[in-house]
């Protein structure tokens, strides 16, 4: 469990990184010109990535599983509050699925551009960039103020002042 907020921003600093290498794959995948190609490497790196992100942060499903249960709760609940459907519970493909098709105008924009020549492939790389970064980097924030909620209150103390 981590105990101080140096530890907390250590952790999402490390997993912004790690979003940035995913993302750099998921743009890889947008030039492949086949239809659906990128969603599906989109979904694959995604069930692996958030379940990862949560690992780090002590938030995945069978870490929060094993808190007291009334810090379990408080984690499930400050999750919920922020509108993330992933800390604390197993991330399947159809939570994905769902996830993706909130950002789904950015990425469905990104798999047609591919199909213009020459400029299609590197439009469709960024917004296919763009959108993995935004999911990924949203989740981490999420991650840290979950986390940052389960501090001991001397160390949330430090992080407000």
């Amino acid at each position: 469990m981590i105990t101080t907020i140096a530890e907390l921003d250590r952790i999402r600093d490390d997993s912004k990184r790690l979003v940035t290498t995913r993302s750099m794959m998921s743009a890889g995948a947008a030039v492949v010109p086949i239809p659906g190609a990128d969603i599906v490497a989109d979904i694959g790196l995604l069930t692996k990535l958030l379940p990862e992100i949560s690992k780090r942060f002590g938030l995945d499903h069978e870490q929060v599983q094993k808190l007291e249960p009334q810090l379990a709760q408080q984690a499930l609940v400050m999750a919920s509050s922020l509108g993330n459907t992933m800390i604390g519970r197993m991330v399947t493909k159809r939570i994905v699925v769902a996830l993706l098709r909130r950002v789904g105008a950015r990425i469905a924009v990104g798999s047609m551009a591919k199909f213009v020549p020459f400029a299609g492939s590197a439009v469709a790389a960024t917004i296919s960039f763009g959108a993995m970064k935004l999911v990924g980097n949203s989740h981490v924030e999420d991650c840290y103020k979950t986390a940052l909620s389960l501090l001991p209150a001397d160390q949330r103390a430090l992080a407000k002042g």
